[in-house]
């Protein structure tokens, strides 16, 4: 049974914005991100030393970028280019959808709400994702990392604006589902409102601890509450 805080924040929003990795997709399941953080960390590195220390064991493919990109912003381009190519490569083996996440687009859809995927990674990789798996006919958008700009991904509420913008809503109608801090506070930057996916019960108090509007720890939860939703 989805609490009452969930079934209440989707039924006031008028699009629904997904997060993409985790709520959708577990991205580096099949390709480890900690690998692909390393790759980008050497080849920053064999370009400029200076980087070598300071990407020393970062396990997250995006902060080798975010960091590339404020230390050495022309080396940072090499980096997002490596960096898109290794997004591709991994959705490839990345296995099934997000259990429940599916389903969480198919209801919104058919509770009259659009949906966009608003992601830290590279739109490359997600519609190459939604297209492997057949999903593309559900999304209105694919939000991404806006190219040589990675200061821009969340929590910076540019994406959320955008997708608003691409939706034809204002972002203080659009809900965004996503499974990090970061997230939650690029929703609330925007205007809008946020539900944390604690897909680890570690994330609750995270969430709790930056005002997530509500939190799951089911995607399914999603689809029940727009259930109620489409009822109500």
């Amino acid at each position: 049974m989805p609490s009452d805080s969930l079934t209440r924040t989707l039924t006031a929003a008028q699009a629904v914005l997904f997060d993409f990795d985790g709520p959708l997709c577990d991205v580096f399941a099949g390709l480890p991100a900690p690998q692909v953080a390393e790759d980008l960390a050497r080849l920053a590195a064999d370009q400029d030393p200076e980087l070598r220390t300071k990407l020393l064991g970062i396990s997250d493919p995006l902060e080798v970028l975010r960091l590339t990109y404020d230390i050495d912003r022309p080396l940072s381009g090499k980096i997002e280019e490596a960096l898109i190519a290794a997004e591709r490569d991994a959705v490839q083996v990345s296995g099934d959808p997000t259990s429940g996440g599916v389903a969480a687009m198919m209801a919104a859809r058919k509770a009259g709400r659009p949906v966009a995927v608003v992601t830290n990674n590279s739109p490359e990789c997600v519609l190459s994702f939604l297209d492997r798996h057949g999903l593309s006919y559900l999304v209105n958008d694919v939000v991404g990392r806006v190219r040589h700009r990675p200061d821009l991904m969340k929590p910076n509420p540019d994406a959320v604006t955008r997708a608003a913008k691409g939706l034809d809503v204002p972002p203080t109608a659009c809900v965004l589902i996503g499974d990090s801090v970061t997230d939650i506070q690029a929703a609330h930057a925007a205007g809008g409102t946020a539900i944390g996916y604690a897909n680890k019960p570690r994330k609750i108090e995270a969430f709790s601890e930056v005002g997530a509007d509500a939190i799951t720890e089911d995607m399914g939860a999603i689809a029940q509450a727009l259930g109620y939703a489409i009822d109500g």
